[in-house]
């Protein structure tokens, strides 16, 4: 195995980590959050106090992990366009910063809804407020996060289309996908009635691109790109006649 294709692969492992710890955390989020409704909200993070911590462990993880893919990708795609690969690299560092911010929230929230932040005077409806108005903040942080999921992967499909080294349709999938990921974060600030639908719709390429490229890194890591003038045969002498 060549030194880029152990280097994709690498990158295709990472890319799985954030995958699989991102879902997770968004699921738990998903269970635990209810918008508008404090009593409910700070109910489900007691009962599944576990998993909310489980859940910020997760987040920690995977926007690290994030910031050391996207060092490997630098690695395998400087050479195509180093700006573009340096810009794929500054929007991951600022996605995964707000990333690790949220989790305090979340963190904070969990706190105050297990008793271990002492708000006594305000009573319980004031706790579960507060529980509310931190865990909203973690969810309106994560849309702010997705605008730079998003960005990173223009980039990302740029390198993927010009190098050679993946099929195009696969960049082209990964710019559409960032694209998306940018219109969804718009639509859940613009639009309350129905933001939140259009976001989670909206993205669905997004996470069909991605998929793709975390597949292709594990099972086929990057083409063969040849030199050019290696895949070119000889020129024939001329024959000579006597």
């Amino acid at each position: 195995m060549n030194s880029r294709k152990r280097l994709a692969r690498i990158a295709g492992v990472l890319y799985l980590l954030v995958a699989i710890f991102s879902a997770f955390a968004y699921f738990v989020d998903k269970k635990v959050y209810v918008s508008g409704d404090a009593a409910a909200t700070a109910r489900n993070v007691v009962a599944h106090s576990g998993l909310v911590r489980a859940a910020v462990v997760a987040d920690l993880v995977q926007a690290t992990v994030w910031v050391f893919l996207a060092m490997a990708l630098y690695l395998l795609l400087k050479h195509v366009h180093k700006s573009a690969a340096s810009a794929m690299v500054v929007f991951v560092a600022i996605g995964a910063a707000i990333t690790l911010l949220n989790a305090v929230f979340e963190f904070e929230g969990l706190r105050v809804a297990t008793g271990a932040v002492h708000l006594a005077a305000s009573g319980p409806a004031g706790s579960n407020g507060q529980v509310l108005l931190l865990l909203d903040t973690q969810h309106y942080g994560f849309l702010i996060a997705q605008i730079f999921f998003g960005l990173w992967l223009v980039p990302l499909g740029y390198l993927a289309y010009t190098s050679g080294m993946f099929p195009r349709v696969l960049g082209v999938l990964l710019v559409a996908g960032g694209a998306c990921y940018l219109v969804g974060t718009f639509a859940a600030f613009l639009i309350p009635s129905s933001g939140q639908t259009i976001n989670t719709v909206i993205t669905i390429p997004s996470a069909i691109a991605e998929v793709c490229m975390v597949v292709y890194l594990l099972v086929i890591g990057v083409k063969t790109v040849e030199p050019d003038g290696l895949h070119r045969s000889p020129p024939l002498e001329p024959i000579k006649t006597p």
